[in-house]
């Protein structure tokens, strides 16, 4: 099966990439992702640790990772009306958190909008570039305070 898209071909902007570094405890870092992206307009209805789990149920040794769930309400809603219900399989958006180094950690974030758009879930069309335009506006944001 080839690829609908040639992944190579892809640039950090073209999926909404960004990420940072922050240097705190891994703790204390998922707190501040929260409330800042809470701060920007971001609720948090998931949050889960894949390395916790992944530690117990298979042995995994993986570091600390964290996985908080944002989502604004308002462009979730708009985004399920540009797309035909389907992006909500991509929900929420995720931030992810993880430890780099004792003190320093990696936040994470790709944007579902955009890549849904580029797979075909989501049309290429005005209202969409206007839906990614506002979360991009709010991650942008989130980051900048980060």
């Amino acid at each position: 099966m080839a690829l609908p898209i040639d992944p190579t071909q892809l640039e950090p902007d073209d999926i909404g990439a960004k990420q940072t570094t922050l240097e705190m405890s891994h703790e204390d870092a998922i707190e501040h992702v929260r409330e800042v992206f809470t701060d920007v307009g971001f609720g948090v209805p998931t949050e889960f640790s894949p390395s916790e789990l992944l530690n117990k149920k298979v042995n995994a040794d993986r570091d600390p990772y964290y996985v908080l769930g944002a989502c604004n309400p308002s462009v979730a809603d708009r985004a399920l009306d540009a797309s035909e219900n389907q992006l909500g399989g991509l929900f929420p958006c995720n931030v992810v958190v993880w430890e780099e180094a004792p003190g320093v950690q990696t936040v994470y974030h790709v944007s579902i909008m955009r890549i849904a758009r580029l797979v075909g879930l989501a049309p290429d069309d005005d209202a969409m570039a206007d839906i990614i335009g506002d979360t991009g506006e709010l991650v942008d944001k989130a980051f900048e305070e980060l």
